[in-house]
């Protein structure tokens, strides 16, 4: 995000967070945007392993499942 495309309240509003985090305005900007690169990425990662698919399950895990089975 560049500080020379946010309206003056958007500005203002980045610098007064800026300020309560101890950084300049441009690093606050730079940090925050690596931030959200970082959650998209893990956020991706997420749901790429959530669509993975059910392994097979193992002999003991069949067996285990067949014992539960009513007769």
């Amino acid at each position: 995000m560049d500080a020379s495309k946010l309206t003056p309240g958007q500005r203002a509003y980045e610098e007064k967070r800026a300020a309560k985090a101890g950084m300049s305005l441009e690093a606050w900007l730079k940090d925050k945007e690596r931030r959200a690169r970082a959650e998209a990425e893990e956020a991706r990662k997420a749901e790429q392993a959530a669509a993975a698919p059910a392994k097979k399950p193992g002999f003991f895990q069949r067996l285990l499942e067949r014992a539960q089975k009513p007769l």
